[in-house]
């Protein structure tokens, strides 16, 4: 069983701290956070198909449920390697996979460095955090994904 509270507490700390569209970040720090958009989507794929993804917190952008349902029917095919997905008007090829996460790389950015895109599937949410930059921003992007999760996980999620 999920505990919302939890869950929302959790964001409400970390949101504003790693991403950029956060209202209490300290905007007198030299180095920017490291995401410039995240989602947190609660999802189970194993379901049944009445219950239907929805958007349970976001920050750096306001995505809507129809922006998403691509992407969700991405997750659904598990057909990473082979095919594209949209966030939004955003299309991104999928560059790394590993067994909870993947990363991928936006392939229409107007973005000199480039943007990306890290999903991390929790057995309840699914976080979907957004970067620009190469590999270093994908780095430091990567360490604040594993640090929510991370809490996220401790409750048992």
């Amino acid at each position: 069983m999920v505990d919302w509270m939890h869950v929302h507490r959790l964001w409400a700390k970390w949101a504003p701290i790693y991403c950029a569209g956060g209202v209490d970040g300290d905007a007198s720090s030299a180095e920017s956070p490291p995401l410039k958009a995240v989602l947190l989507i609660n999802y189970d794929p194993n379901g049944p198909s009445r219950l239907m993804s929805v958007i349970a917190e976001q920050q750096g952008m306001k995505a809507k449920p129809a922006e998403l349902a691509s992407f969700l029917d991405f997750m659904k095919r598990g057909n990473y390697q082979s095919e594209f997905f949209f966030i939004g008007p955003k299309q991104y090829l999928v560059t790394s996979i590993h067994e909870q996460w993947f990363g991928a790389r936006c392939v229409n950015t107007s973005e000199p460095a480039g943007e990306g895109v890290i999903v991390m599937q929790s057995s309840a949410f699914l976080l979907v955090a957004m970067y620009d930059g190469s590999i270093g921003s994908a780095s430091r992007a990567m360490l604040a994904v594993d640090q929510f999760v991370w809490q996220l996980s401790r409750r048992s999620l």
